[in-house]
């Protein structure tokens, strides 16, 4: 049965969809790559559909109302049904599909793996699509991978949700990374040089996962002098160049920046754990035949990287306090994982 009339397409599901989770007209035309005068219009089709506001403003931005929640679950499921449509089945076929594939991950996770999976994507699946969500405080990952906001969750947690599908990426070592005027990068760091000194610490991003060298160094009885909090750890980097901070993280961020910063990287004096990646995904994508795929693509990715760091780390030197440029570090390897 057919409707001459039918009100909705598409278009506006998504945009009601997007607008709640954006909580914001410009934010929303990005995501859509739409102009805002358009969403504007689309949500005022949509207020004129319902009856209802949807979206009102207030002091801390657009908030939605009940009827607006209420037709977001039912919007999510219409459009990952209608998307089956034309992305699902065995016959999936990468070099053609238009598939955006969702993932949510921290902004520590190993720039060379990220440049990797887009590398390759491009090449064996040219039209598809990557958007890439940002996790925080306040994200709900579980249930944005519930319901379809997001497809893949990149973390490294110790103890990750036991109702979600696991696999493993990479494991990387930990490094401390500080400027090259630094008096410590000329020597090798022991543990109570690596205690008193100033730290920069990224805070994290959920108030459930505590970091691991933290958690490591509080099983040790003892704490690092934090000197600078930061909400992202793109920013610590070039907080180094010119002070006596030191920073902790896996040697692929160290020395991503230290290509283009006047850094040194040093073993840290304290066996912390590995840290090591992996992906998480709902039931709700476990069988299908393009999340299959995408999966293994990452999986393959993160492979490659942990092959390419391991020789990096069999071939260099082990002079204490070299040059980052050198790829730095004393000694052997050690343990390691995320502040």
């Amino acid at each position: 049965m057919t409707r001459a009339r039918d009100p909705f397409n598409t278009y506006l599901l998504r945009v009601h969809c997007t607008l709640l989770s954006e909580r914001s007209v410009s934010r929303t035309a990005i995501k859509l790559n739409q102009s805002q005068p358009a969403i504007s219009v689309a949500l005022k089709r949509l207020r004129e559909i319902f009856h209802d506001p949807l979206l009102v403003r207030e002091k801390g931005g657009m908030v939605p109302t009940e009827r607006a929640l209420e037709i977001y679950a039912a919007a999510r499921v219409a459009l990952e049904e209608i998307d089956k449509l034309f992305i699902e089945g065995d016959k999936f076929s990468p070099a053609t599909t238009q598939q955006t594939f969702k993932v949510g991950c921290p902004d520590y996770v190993v720039v060379s793996f990220l440049s990797g999976v887009v590398e390759t994507l491009r090449k064996t699946a040219p039209l598809a699509r990557l958007s890439l969500h940002a996790l925080g405080p306040e994200y709900d990952y579980e249930q944005a991978l519930a319901d379809g906001r997001l497809d893949i969750v990149i973390g490294n947690w110790p103890s990750p949700p036991g109702q979600l599908h696991l696999s493993p990426l990479l494991d990387d070592e930990l490094v401390c990374v500080m400027a090259d005027t630094n008096p410590l990068a000329r020597k090798e760091l022991t543990v109570d040089q690596y205690l008193a000194a100033p730290h920069v610490v990224p805070m994290p991003y959920s108030p459930s996962h505590r970091g691991v060298v933290d958690t490591h160094l509080a099983s040790m009885r003892v704490a690092r002098n934090v000197r600078v909090m930061l909400p992202f750890f793109s920013i610590a980097p070039h907080l180094l160049p010119g002070t006596d901070f030191l920073f902790t993280t896996t040697r692929h961020f160290a020395e991503h920046y230290a290509k283009f910063l006047p850094l040194v990287i040093v073993r840290t004096p304290v066996d912390f754990p590995r840290m090591r990646f992996y992906q998480l995904w709902h039931d709700r994508t476990h069988h299908s035949p393009g999340h299959r795929w995408f999966r293994g693509l990452l999986t393959t990715t993160g492979e490659g990287c942990g092959k390419s760091n391991r020789a990096r780390i069999a071939s260099r030197p082990s002079r204490p306090g070299q040059h980052a440029s050198n790829y730095g570090g004393a000694g052997t390897p050690v343990a390691g994982g995320l502040p």
